[in-house]
């Protein structure tokens, strides 16, 4: 009997431990989840920083300066730097925020303010060049493997200067590669905790890296996608299907006259527009960009306007239905496809255009003031593209933006195909030709603009051919 009640105390007391071992891995597997959610929302964020800059237009400095911004943001660093690869396998610093230390001694830093340092600082970063292999980048970017060292003022690898403000406490270095190509590096330097780097900060450093690695590539992606070994027969029929989706006729209206223009950089492409009424007083008008060329691009193009249809009719708000649009096509798309779009309603009784916009290039409007002023700028409005992040985050970016319409003002809607297009030197037309066509003919009909703006591209490009889709829309009250 005592054998049988020792038996028992002894099992009992072997589930209870089994029990309190599964209940401690649950809490760590929880805390680890959580941790992993945090990492995706901080690169999520990134990603959304990334391509509003390539959305923008902006160059490739500004560019490497937002990524480094980007980056201390995410990581908590007091600064970082990226050094670019060079044509002949160099490597060069093109950005930097920050008193990120020179990796090479330093014989003085000049005292001053703040600001004065970091500019010395700068301007010897961007200076030096450094070989493969030398130093900590020249280490990662021979290696093309990512590096932490917590402890950096006992490391022997870290280059040490005299001036506090330098001290490295703590560094992460990694490689930006792209389709196994070595673009850049990117190093950050002291968390702002005054703590070391951790292996979950080295973690979201490297995927950091990866999606800058992305992002550097979109910026330079200005070439043709061509497919080989399609037929000649599903290529036609993919064209004149296309055709049939873009509308030539549209819905008449008081003083309200559209004009659009398309043309494909293949016989098949990834822009559209449509223009079609809500009902009798509200008109609704769209102009989209997917990601690629050739028939997949016109595949998504055609499921996206069937999907902005169906939610316009569901929807009064702008910046629902591009939402609806979003959770929609979630599971339609390829991780590497997204859609650029904006999508705008005019009330004929009010005079009220709203619009929202998915990180889309910012609409252009020609702003005549009753006492006879004149504006012309761009339409400010937040939103990522459709397809790029979930819909919780699309969602709580996007907004609605209301400007009144009135009479004598104009509106153009247009595709990066317009504002990329480049001439004999290699320099793009950009938003700003665009904009000064706009402020030369605004007072024009809107057949007029399209027509003006075509020519100064046309003028602009002195027949260096077309690389991608070319699509606008004008609008304008009589």
């Amino acid at each position: 009997m005592l054998a049988f009640i020792l038996g028992f105390i002894v099992g009992a007391f072997l589930l209870w431990l089994l029990t309190a071992g599964k209940r401690r891995e649950v809490k760590i597997l929880d805390e680890q989840k959580q941790l992993l959610q945090q990492e995706k929302q901080i690169v999520v964020d990134f990603m959304h920083n990334m391509v509003e800059a390539v959305a923008q237009g902006s160059d490739r400095a500004s560019m490497f300066q937002r990524i480094i911004h980007a980056a201390i943001l995410s990581t908590g660093a007091m600064s970082a730097c990226i050094f670019e690869k060079r044509t002949d396998g160099s490597l060069q610093g093109v950005a930097v925020e920050g008193l990120f230390p020179p990796q090479r001694k330093l014989a003085k830093l000049e005292k001053g303010p703040p600001a004065t340092r970091a500019q010395f600082l700068e301007t010897i970063l961007k200076s030096e060049v450094y070989q493969m292999g030398e130093g900590l980048i020249g280490q990662v970017a021979k290696s093309r493997r990512a590096l932490l060292i917590a402890d950096a003022q006992n490391d022997p690898r870290v280059v040490h200067h005299d001036d506090p403000s330098l001290a490295v406490r703590s560094i992460i270095v990694a490689p930006i590669i792209f389709q196994e190509k070595l673009l850049a590096v990117l190093a950050v330097a002291n968390p702002s905790d005054g703590l070391a780097f951790t292996e979950t900060d080295f973690s979201l450093v490297e995927s950091l890296a990866e999606q800058v690695g992305l992002a550097l590539h979109n910026s330079e992606a200005m070439q043709l996608q061509i497919e080989k070994n399609k037929l000649d027969l599903d290529i036609e029929l993919a064209s004149n299907i296309q055709g049939l989706l873009l509308p030539k006729v549209f819905p008449p209206a008081d003083h309200i006259a559209f004009a659009t223009h398309y043309k494909a950089a293949q016989k098949v492409g990834g822009d559209f527009y449509d223009v079609f009424p809500l009902d009798e007083r509200r008109i609704a008008f769209a102009i989209a960009d997917v990601s690629g060329k050739g028939i997949s691009a016109s595949i998504l193009m055609a499921i996206c306007q069937t999907h902005l249809r169906h939610f316009a009719k569901q929807h009064r708000s702008p910046a629902d239905v591009l939402g609806s649009v979003n959770r929609a096509m979630e599971h339609t798309m390829q991780r590497d496809m997204f859609i650029t779009m904006i999508y705008a309603v005019i009330d004929l009784d009010t005079e009220q255009l709203t619009l929202a916009r998915a990180g889309h290039e910012l609409p252009l409007f020609y702003d005549c003031h009753t006492g006879g002023g004149l504006d012309v700028e761009p339409i400010q409005s937040p939103g990522m593209a459709v397809g790029m992040v979930p819909p919780e985050v699309f969602d709580r970016i996007i907004r609605d933006v209301s400007i009144h319409f009135g009479s004598n003002d104009a509106l153009i809607l247009y595709t990066d195909g317009i504002t990329e297009s480049t001439n004999a030197q290699g320099e793009e037309f950009g938003s700003q030709r665009l904009l000064e066509v706009l402020e030369k003919h605004g007072h024009e009909d809107a057949q007029s603009l399209i027509e003006k703006a075509l020519e100064s591209v046309d003028r602009f490009s002195q027949g260096t051919g077309q690389f991608d889709d070319l699509t606008l829309i004008t609008v304008k009250h009589a």
